[in-house]
Order: C-alpha cells, then sequence, then structure tokens
C-alpha cells in the first residue's frame, strides 16, 4: 500500500442543522476507526488551535483513496482535501523497523 499525507478542511455549509452536523460527526468517528481497522487510515492530528486534520492513509493508489477511502467519509462533502503521495526516506529512523532498510 501507498502512503499519503493529507490535509483535510471541514467546512459546514451555512444553514445546515445542528442535528444533522451531530449526526455526520458520528458516523465519521465510526468510519474513521472502520478504517483503521483495515489499514487504511494510519495516523491522525489536529494542529493545536486550528479546526483542521492531518493524517497518513493508506491505499493502493491514489485512485483508490479517493473513491474507496476518503470518499466514504460522512463529512467529505463538506472537506476540502490536499493529498501528497509519500515515499519513504533514506534517513527515516522507522525504515529499520518497518523493514525496508
Amino acid at each position: 500500500m501507498q502512503e499519503f499525507l493529507v490535509e483535510i478542511t471541514t467546512t459546514v455549509p451555512e444553514g445546515t442543522t445542528q442535528d444533522e452536523v451531530d449526526r455526520r460527526r458520528a458516523a465519521e468517528a465510526v468510519r474513521a476507526r472502520e478504517l483503521s481497522a483495515t489499514g487504511n487510515l494510519a495516523r491522525l492530528w489536529r494542529p493545536v488551535g486550528e479546526l483542521r486534520s492531518i493524517g497518513v492513509w493508506r491505499a493502493a493508489n491514489e485512485e483508490e483513496l479517493h473513491e474507496k477511502v476518503l470518499g466514504t467519509l460522512p463529512l467529505r462533502p463538506w472537506m476540502t482535501l490536499t493529498i501528497t503521495q509519500l515515499e519513504s526516506h533514506p534517513n527515516d529512523p522507522g525504515r529499520a523497523a518497518d523493514g525496508t532498510a
């Protein structure tokens, strides 16, 4: 699987009810746990003081990432994404641990 750095900014459309926001956020948490269990969501952070997320996501390729992974998120229609494909760095201290050294 390839790894991708994904920056996500979610903007709730004007006029959306709080019930709809709460429903989608709850469903998003469930889906994130599912994607973590399948190995598609490796890590997820929120920068201090910001309302965006930064994560390491895994998929066979960028098409699969869009269609079968990120596209399944309940909040996806409200998201703006920046996606960067990653590759291992020769000086990455984790290379030996993950068997890529």
